[in-house]
C-alpha cells in the first residue's frame, strides 16, 4: 500500500517535533476548519498523483491498494456494511451500508442473514434497484480464478462452495442464499470472528452483472465500474450498457488510468439510506490528476490550484516548510497508517534461500538513514518486526531482534550470519564471495522515497558483497513484477502493507500458502509453497532446488491457531507468531511503521482521516472552492 516521499534536507524533522504536534492531524477531524465556521457543502477536491499505482486496474475483485479502498468505500460501493471512515478506533467499527443492520448471526455463528434497505440504486446508466443477487454476484467473481481476486483467501474455504478456482462467475455459490431481493444469507463452513470485516472489504460490494459480466479478465471492470455510492466516475451516464458489445468499445469517459479519475456526483443515491456518520459528502465531485513532477504537485497545493494530496507525501524542502511556518500551521497531517513499509526476500532465489543471508541483509541495514530519507521521525517510527503496534496492541516495546546502534546496522554481525552461510561465504571471512551474490536483481519504485534508499541499500549489501542490479519501476509496474511467481525476484524495496481490518491476522496473510498466485500474489517470499502451487507457476526447479535446502518453510498452522484463539490468548499467539517469523523465518526487513501524510492549502475546511482505508477521507472533507469539471 502506497506512501511516498522525498530525501530531507539538512534540518532534521527531529529538530522541530515540538511544531510537529501542532502541524500534525491530532484534532480527530476537524482539521484546517476555524473553531465555528459552519461547513459548507460544494466545490471540488482537487488532487494530483504521480501514478495511481493500481494493483488489479481499480476492478474492485482484485484491487489491492489502500488509495483504491478508499475511493471505492468512501465514494463508489456500497457493501453490506462498511466503516464510518473517520480517524482512530471509530474508524474501526463496522456499521451498516446496504443492509438494514449488521446481520443476524446463528447461535452456532455458521449463518449470517442480512435484510437490504429500501431505495438503493446503482447509478447511471443502469439506474435500477440493487438486490441480494448483485451481492452473491460479487463473490461469484470473487470465486471467478481467471479474474484474480487479490485478497480471495478472506473467502475461500470460509464461504461454503467458494473454493477461488471457480471456471466462471455465472455459477452461483452454494453457501450463499438470495431467497428474494432483499434477503441473503451467506453459510460459513467455521465460526469466523471477523466475518463482518471481511464483508466491508471493497471486493465484497454490490457489482451489476450486466456491466462488470462483459468483462472476463482480470482488471477489465476497473474502466467501466458502476456506482452505488453518492459518488460516480464522469460520464457513467454516457456509457452505453445495452450490450456487452457497446460497453468494451466506449470506457467511461472520466477515468484514464494514465491522465486522470474525475468523480461527481451520483444522481441515483439518495441520502436517506447512507448516514452522514458514514458519508458526509460535502464536495461535488473529486479530480485526480496524473503529475509525474511531486514538486509540482505540492507547488500547485500552495498556490491554491489544488486543494490537496492523496497519497503522495511532500518533497523535504516543502514538508520543512509546514512543519516550521506558522503561518502553514494545520496544514500537514501525520496520521497513524497501521502499515509496516519493508525489504521482501524471495526464499525461491539464491543467496536468500539461505536464512543465514536474510539475516546478514536484516543486520546491515541502516535503518536510520532509510527513516531520515523518509522524512524522519513525523514519518513513522523505525520498524524491528512485522505487525504495527497499532494493529497489535501489547507487543513488547523493546523486541528488536537486529538491533544495532543508532539503528545504523551493525557489520560485525551481519558478518557473523554470513559465515555461516557456507555456500554463499566460501572463505568464512563474513563475505559473500558466490556469483549468486553479484548482480542481484533488486526491484524497487522510481519514485521518492523509495528512489532515494536505493543508494542506501546497495551501499549496506555490498559491505557483506551482495552487490544488487536496481530496477526502479512506477508503482503498479513494481507492484506486478514482484506479485509474478515466475519472474522470481530475489529482493525488493517497493512494497508496503496497511491492515486490510483492524485485526493482526491481515498481515498474517502475507506468510500463508493461499497468499502465493503465480500473478497477483502477496506472499512475495512464496513461504508455504507447494509442490503443486510450483509446477503451476512454471518454477519446480527453482523450488526443488529451495526445498532440497529446506529453504521452504511453512507457518499455515501457526496462523490457523492464532485465529482460533481468542482474548488475550490471541493476542500473545500473533506477538510469538511475528516474532518466530522474525527470527526463524526471516521473510522481510521492515523498517518503518509509517504514519500517512497529507498536506492541504487552506481552502479545505474540514479535514478527516480514515482509518480503513488509511488516506483522507474523502466523504467527511469539505473545500470552499467553487472548482467545476469537466472532459
Amino acid at each position: 500500500m502506497k506512501g511516498r516521499k522525498r530525501v530531507l534536507g539538512v534540518v532534521a524533522v527531529v529538530s522541530v517535533l515540538a511544531i510537529v504536534g501542532a502541524a500534525c492531524s491530532s484534532d480527530n477531524g476537524t482539521g484546517s476548519s476555524s473553531p465555528g465556521t459552519s461547513v459548507k457543502k460544494g466545490g471540488v477536491y482537487r488532487t494530483a498523483i504521480e501514478d495511481f499505482g493500481f494493483t488489479g486496474a481499480f476492478d474492485p475483485t482484485g484491487e489491492y491498494l489502500g488509495t483504491a479502498f478508499g475511493l471505492y468505500s468512501q465514494l463508489l460501493l456500497r457493501n453490506l456494511v462498511t466503516y464510518k471512515h473517520v480517524e482512530g478506533s471509530a474508524g474501526d467499527v463496522i456499521v451498516p451500508d446496504l443492509a438494514t443492520n449488521t446481520g443476524t448471526v446463528s447461535s452456532d455463528g455458521l449463518t449470517y442473514t442480512f435484510t437490504l434497505k429500501d431505495g438503493i440504486k446503482f447509478g447511471p446508466p443502469l439506474d435500477r434497484a440493487i438486490t441480494s443477487e448483485d451481492i452473491a454476484y460479487a463473490f461469484q467473481r470473487i470465486n471467478t480464478k481467471a479474474l484474480v481476486a487479490q485478497y480471495g483467501f478472506y473467502y475461500a474455504g470460509v464461504i461454503e462452495g467458494l473454493t477461488g478456482d471457480g471456471k466462471s462467475a455465472d455459477t452461483a455459490i452454494s453457501g450463499i442464499e438470495t431467497p428474494d431481493p432483499k434477503t441473503i444469507t451467506f453459510h460459513l463452513t467455521q465460526p469466523t470472528g471477523d466475518f463482518l470485516y471481511r464483508l466491508a472489504m471493497p471486493a465484497a460490494a454490490a457489482i451489476p452483472k450486466e456491466v462488470a459480466g462483459c468483462f472476463t479478465k482480470a482488471g477489465d471492470y476497473g474502466r467501466d465500474l458502476i456506482a452505488s455510492g453518492p459518488y460516480m466516475i464522469m460520464g457513467s451516464d454516457q456509457l452505453d450498457a445495452s450490450s456487452c458489445d457497446t460497453v468494451k468499445n466506449s470506457p467511461i469517459a472520466g477515468f484514464d488510468p494514465t491522465k486522470f479519475m474525475k468523480l461527481v456526483r451520483n444522481p441515483d443515491y439518495d441520502p436517506s439510506t447512507d448516514s452522514p456518520d458514514v458519508r458526509s459528502n460535502y464536495v461535488d465531485g473529486v479530480d485526480i490528476e496524473i503529475d509525474t513532477n511531486t514538486d509540482d504537485i505540492f507547488n500547485k497545493i500552495q498556490s491554491g490550484a489544488l486543494d490537496g494530496s492523496l497519497a503522495s507525501t511532500p518533497p523535504a524542502p516543502v514538508e520543512q516548510q509546514y512543519l516550521t511556518n506558522p503561518d502553514l500551521k494545520g496544514l500537514l497531517h501525520s496520521d497513524p497508517g497501521d502499515r509496516t513499509w519493508y525489504l521482501f526476500f524471495n526464499f525461491l532465489t539464491p543467496p536468500f534461500d539461505d536464512i543465514h543471508v536474510r539475516k546478514a541483509v536484516n543486520f546491515i541495514i541502516d535503518k536510520a538513514a532509510i527513516q531520515k530519507v523518509w522524512g524522519g521521525p513525523v514519518h513513522g517510527d523505525i520498524a524491528s518486526h512485522i505487525i504495527p503496534p497499532t494493529v497489535l496492541p501489547g507487543f513488547p516495546a523493546d523486541y528488536d531482534p537486529y538491533a544495532s546502534p543508532g539503528n545504523a546496522g551493525d557489520l560485525d554481525k551481519a558478518k557473523a550470519e554470513m559465515k555461516q552461510a557456507t555456500e554463499y561465504d566460501t572463505n568464512g571471512d563474513g563475505i559473500c564471495d558466490a556469483s549468486a551474490c553479484k548482480n542481484v536483481l533488486f526491484i524497487n519504485r522510481s519514485s521518492p522515497p523509495q528512489v532515494d534508499m536505493t543508494p542506501i541499500v546497495q551501499t549496506d549489501l555490498a559491505k557483506i558483497g551482495i552487490s544488487l542490479k536496481p530496477r526502479e519501476l512506477d508503482t503498479s509496474t513494481a507492484y506486478t513484477t514482484v506479485a509474478t511467481v515466475n519472474k522470481l525476484i530475489p529482493i525488493g524495496a517497493n512494497a508496503g502493507w496497511g491492515k486490510d481490518y483492524a485485526d493482526p491476522s491481515t498481515f498474517a496473510v502475507l506468510f500463508q500458502s493461499s497468499g502465493i498466485n503465480c500473478s497477483g500474489g502477496i506472499n512475495y517470499a512464496n513461504i508455504g509453497m507447494s509442490a503443486a502451487q510450483a509446477k503451476e507457476c512454471g518454477v519446480t526447479a527453482q523450488y526443488n532446488a529451495a526445498t532440497a535446502k529446506g529453504a521452504i518453510p511453512n507457518v499455515d498452522s501457526e496462523i490457523d491457531q492464532c485465529n482460533k484463539d481468542s482474548g488475550d490468548t490471541r493476542t500473545q499467539c500473533w506477538v510469538k507468531l511475528d516474532q518466530d517469523l522474525m527470527e526463524n523465518v526471516v521473510p522481510w526487513v521492515p523498517y518503518l511503521f509509517a504514519n500517512a501524510i497529507t498536506v492541504v492549502n487552506k481552502s479545505v475546511t474540514k479535514y478527516e482521516f480514515d482509518q480503513f482505508s488509511g488516506t483522507i477521507s474523502l466523504c467527511h472533507i469539505a473545500v470552499n472552492n467553487t472548482a467545476t469539471m469537466s472532459l
